[in-house]
Formats: C-alpha cells, sequence, structure tokens
C-alpha cells in the first residue's frame, strides 16, 4: 500500500487540491438557479474539480523507464 501511494502521490495531491477547489468554488460561487449541472451541488463540484485536479497534476508525473529484458 505503501508503494502504491509512493507511486501515485502526484495524482492524490492534484485530486485532494481540486476537491478543495471545487467546494470552496461552489460555496463561494456555485450555481444560484440550480441549472448547472456541475456547480449545483457539492458532490459534483467536488467530485469533478478533484478528477481535473488528479489530471492536471498527474502531467508532471514522469515516465518510468523500461526495462529491456
Amino acid at each position: 500500500m505503501k508503494n502504491w501511494i509512493l507511486a501515485n502521490k502526484l495524482y492524490i495531491i492534484g485530486a485532494i487540491i481540486g476537491a478543495v477547489a471545487g467546494y470552496l468554488y461552489w460555496q463561494q460561487i456555485g450555481c444560484s438557479s440550480g441549472t448547472c449541472a456541475i456547480t449545483s451541488k457539492p458532490f459534483n463540484s467536488t467530485v469533478y474539480f478533484g478528477t481535473m485536479g488528479a489530471v492536471m497534476f498527474g502531467m508532471f508525473k514522469k515516465a518510468t523507464p523500461k526495462s529491456s529484458e
């Protein structure tokens, strides 16, 4: 488990930062009419921004070299 966490730490950090940002976006800006698919509910906004944060931070992960056996 520890190895998996260390191998995916950028994805995890990005997801946490994105989730916090999504919740804050919903809280501060949100959607007053309730018709917005992403920002009308805190769960939707948190999950969406968490996913986007993981994808964005995952872009900075270095590729591991393949062994030639």
